[in-house]
């Protein structure tokens, strides 16, 4: 009888091992990424900052309005997106680039939220210029298996109320690459956190420039 007890005990502890060993993996969390902290220091406004403007939300398509950090293989099919399955930026793409022009442009003059700019303007009787951004292209660019760059293409649109309606003003396409360190996801968010930096300069320079 206590052999047979044995056996059966063996057997049960074969058969919990093997239902052990078919259980899936945990699964892996996907590692999120940002722009970085940006300076470090906050500069001051000029002495004579330049007019406020609104910044309005970053217009898009549902393809860049997620989390998903996205690639392109330029040498195999550069019409296909592909998402990198364990990296994921922290928040939608188009908030981060606002975030990052935000920061750019509060170095040479006020930058207002929509609501702030409604309210400036029943106070003081008149509205602000508004900029408008379109995001076009957010994705990291294989041209070969090894060379690599953050590709990000913008359109800049400035324009300002007036009684009979929105007036255009300015329209400008903005379009900027920067090599990647690394042909992974750590590399790609590198390069494009580096194009929206350089892309921020850009746009800063060019609406100091209008009229």
């Amino acid at each position: 009888m206590k052999p047979l007890l044995r056996s059966l005990a063996f057997a049960c502890c074969a058969a919990a091992l093997a239902a052990c060993s078919v259980l899936p993996d945990k699964p892996v969390r996907a590692t999120q990424y940002d722009f970085g902290p940006g300076a470090v220091a906050v500069a001051p406004l000029p002495a004579a900052p330049l007019p406020p403007v609104v910044l309005a939300d970053i217009d898009t398509t549902s393809t860049w309005d997620g989390a998903a950090l996205l690639y392109r293989l330029g040498y195999a099919d550069g019409h296909q997106l592909r998402p990198y399955a364990q990296a994921r930026w922290s928040a939608p793409a188009p908030q981060l680039i606002r975030q990052r022009l935000r920061e750019q442009l509060a170095r040479q003059r006020p930058v207002l939220e929509p609501a702030e700019g409604a309210a400036l303007a029943r106070a003081a009787g008149a509205m602000p210029r508004v900029l408008r951004l379109q995001l076009e292209e957010f994705s990291h660019w294989f041209e070969t298996p090894s060379d690599s760059w953050g590709l990000l293409r913008l359109r800049v649109t400035l324009t300002e109320n007036t009684p009979a309606g929105e007036r255009l003003l300015a329209q400008r396409s903005v379009a900027v690459r920067r090599p990647a360190p690394s042909a992974d996801a750590p590399g790609g968010v590198r390069a494009l956190a580096a194009a929206t930096d350089a892309a921020a300069e850009e746009i800063a320079s060019w609406l100091q420039q209008q009229p």
